[in-house]
């Protein structure tokens, strides 16, 4: 059975760069990737929180949040 990885961003330029080079580096054998820009889907906002993610890009595998470099906080991607 395949983990299933999320990977949550905001669509600028670090999260870009951290999606192209880890999210396709994952092992399409062991993970079951799913990337969610939240610039095309900011209703999963609250869903990346609820699961512990507090800046992106950020993955969530297992369930476990993983934070990659600081691109943004939550709080500036919702725009507060």
């Amino acid at each position: 059975m395949k983990t299933k990885a999320i990977f949550y961003h905001a669509g600028c330029t670090v999260c870009v760069g951290a999606e192209q080079a880890l999210a396709g580096s994952l092992d399409p054998a062991r993970f079951d990737v799913e990337v969610v820009s939240f610039a095309e889907s900011p209703a999963r906002i609250s869903e990346a929180e609820a699961a512990g993610v507090v800046s992106v890009p950020a993955f969530v595998i297992a369930g476990a949040p993983f934070h990659i470099n600081f691109g943004a906080s939550m709080a500036d991607v919702k725009g507060s």
